[in-house]
């Protein structure tokens, strides 16, 4: 647990996180309401295991992964189940003590994506993969997007992918993406319309992007 519990750095201005519009920074209560929303459904039995079924894919064996953004940690959580090597970060302490409780097989980190630097905790190596799952930079404001992508793609390995979702008409786009990626060192290399692989069209709803480290 002493792993579990190390918080990875932030940029605090006067205590709060300003590189983050998370709702639940602000209110917990939603932060608990999130993770209990997550919990409920897999008791019912829904499939929440999409996206991180497209990263196993991805993934050499007993991968080194990175979950940003990961929320309450149902997808590194998974891939923890799996054999991978994972460490889930998220800007939410309450989401992170969730995952933490839930997924005691990956290693949950409190941090913002704009300052990553798992280093400077203690983690060194570099990962085979990130994922980005859900709208986890339309949290990030647009003046930060870039620095975020860029602490992304700087914690994985040359050759190795970051798996990012978006929707299409709002929030951070797959043009943002597209602009963004060579700044960051990233390449597009496959865009499907759906975490189980629907082709991608230009009237899609949501993008899933598959991008590698040059």
């Amino acid at each position: 647990m002493e792993e579990q519990e190390r918080r990875a750095p932030v940029d605090p201005v006067q205590g709060r996180l300003p590189t983050s519009m998370w709702p639940g920074l602000e209110d917990p209560e939603h932060s608990r309401w999130y993770a209990e929303r997550f919990r409920a459904m897999a008791r019912s039995g829904q499939d929440l295991e999409g996206e991180s079924r497209l990263v196993d894919v991805l993934a050499p064996r007993r991968a080194r992964l990175l979950d940003v953004g990961c929320g309450p940690g149902r997808h590194g959580g998974h891939l923890a189940r799996l054999g991978h090597r994972v460490v889930g970060v998220d800007v939410d302490p309450e989401l992170i003590a969730a995952a933490a409780q839930d997924h005691p097989g990956a290693t949950w980190l409190v941090g913002d994506v704009v300052s990553l630097d798992l280093p400077a905790t203690g983690v060194t190596e570099p990962f085979d993969g990130a994922l980005l799952a859900g709208n986890v930079m339309d949290f990030v404001p647009a003046e930060h997007r870039a620095r975020a992508l860029g602490r992304v793609a700087a914690h994985v390995v040359a050759g190795g992918f970051v798996l990012l979702g978006c929707r299409v008409g709002r929030g951070f786009t797959p043009q943002e993406l597209d602009a963004l990626a060579p700044g960051a060192g990233l390449v597009l290399e496959q865009r499907f319309a759906t975490w189980d692989l629907k082709p991608w069209v230009p009237d899609s709803d949501f993008a899933v992007s598959v991008l590698r480290r040059v």
